[in-house]
């Protein structure tokens, strides 16, 4: 029976576990609770690909314990009731692991299901969810487990993972492998982190290989022919998505054009154009806003000139509008003083409107004939002092000039007038 080369060459201890030392490297946490045989309820938490099934194996292995394994996409109440009845048999002396893939698929009935049993410890329970636990696990499960989270393979890690496929390659086909200068390492690179799409590309190539004289050539035609995108993680309702957009706003808030150009590329690379075009116009208002005003409206125009045009050429206005605004002056004063004024609405500081500033149309309806409104414009400057909030929030201030050129400017002017 056919067995892919990625469950092949699946690690069997933890020594052999790619890119994970933050957790499993020696003196790490989960390599001592590993090796205590003391297993906890654990959610591991990570990107596919980056060894979370691996791990609960080797856990399993290494405890003694029976390990049972469900996918929570296809699993339901009857396949955990069928593992709980096997609890204190033969075929469950020491316990239950069960491997919980997905648990994010598992609406709180079917996850309540298990609370009984993992908190007496008959199940210990290792659940794995490519989407953050504290948003998709419910509560009454996280207060049980401890999480434990798998980062995305970097490229050297990968690159290792790579090159020991390709040995296994060559020992089970009795081929020498002759890789094109950079072919191994654009494997590594374009696996995006998942080490099992990796290693299938490795085996179709040794599979679709032409041999010659005992020896294989890997091209960088063929490579670039069988390696997935699979760097362009971006679901449009996964962490990843939103972790695109934070650290495109990030970088150019930060003043960063060229990771603003990274950032944007992998957007519009997954097809999330239009997640790109709302963030542009909002970090044009929140984090360049009035050190200059004029992106507002510049942004928006590149943004609907993107949206006219499509893809591929809207790229070119959206990545105007990316590089002006990381390169741009930079000032959230105007957004954090709206945010200031709008805690103390939400907080019931209101109180009632000076009567100068009421609607004229209420003249007509009270005792009360005259206003006191001063029209500004009728005064030098097209200023004059008077009260504009309301009793309860005089002296209340929100907003502070930013330290742009342009907001020093506009306070100067006005610092002059209002003396």
């Amino acid at each position: 029976m056919y067995q892919p080369l990625a469950d092949l060459l699946r690690p069997s201890s933890l020594d052999e576990v790619f890119g994970q030392e933050h957790i499993l490297g020696q003196g790490a946490v989960l390599r001592r609770l590993i090796d205590s045989g003391n297993i906890p309820n654990m959610v591991f938490y990570g990107p596919s690909g980056t060894g979370k099934t691996t791990v609960a194996n080797i856990i399993a292995k290494q405890t003694n314990r029976t390990l049972y394994k469900l996918n929570a996409t296809t699993a339901s109440t009857a396949d955990i009731k069928e593992i709980v009845s096997q609890l204190d048999t033969f075929m469950a002396p020491n316990g239950v692991l069960l491997y919980l893939d997905e648990i994010q698929s598992f609406n709180k009935k079917q996850q309540q299901s298990l609370l009984e049993h993992i908190e007496n410890g008959k199940i210990t329970l290792i659940a794995s969810t490519t989407e953050n636990p504290y948003f998709y696990v419910f509560n009454a499960i996280l207060s049980r487990s401890t999480v434990f989270e798998f980062k995305m393979i970097d490229s050297a890690a990968a690159l290792k993972a790579v090159k020991r496929a390709v040995s296994y390659m060559e020992q089970r086909t009795a081929l020498t492998a002759q890789p094109e200068e950079g072919a191994l390492e654009y494997i590594a690179q374009c696996c995006g982190g998942d080490l099992r799409k990796g290693l299938n590309a490795v085996e179709v190539l040794f599979s679709a290989g032409i041999p010659e004289n005992g020896r294989i050539r890997l091209t960088m035609a063929d490579v670039k022919a069988v390696t997935q995108k699979s760097a362009l993680r971006a679901d449009r309702d996964g962490d990843n998505h939103y972790d695109l957009l934070s650290a495109l706003q990030k970088s150019i808030r930060g003043s960063d054009p060229d990771a603003a150009c990274h950032y944007l590329a992998r957007l519009l690379e997954a097809g999330q154009m239009p997640s790109a075009c709302r963030r542009l116009m909002v970090i044009a208002a929140e984090d360049v806003g009035l050190a200059y005003p004029q992106i507002i409206p510049i942004v928006h125009s590149c943004v609907e000139m993107a949206l006219k045009l499509g893809m591929p050429e809207a790229r070119i206005p959206l990545g105007d509008a990316a590089i002006l605004m990381a390169t741009s002056p930079k000032s959230n004063s105007a957004h954090i003083a709206f945010d200031a004024a709008l805690a103390d609405v939400r907080a019931g500081k209101t109180g009632d409107f000076p009567r100068h500033l009421q609607n004229v149309h209420a003249d007509s309806y009270t005792m009360e004939r005259e206003q006191g409104y001063l029209y500004p414009h009728d005064y030098p400057n097209h200023w004059v002092r008077q009260q504009y909030l309301p009793d309860d929030l005089v002296g209340k201030r929100y907003y502070e000039y930013g330290s742009s050129k342009l907001e020093q400017a506009a306070k100067a002017y006005w610092d002059a007038i209002k003396k």
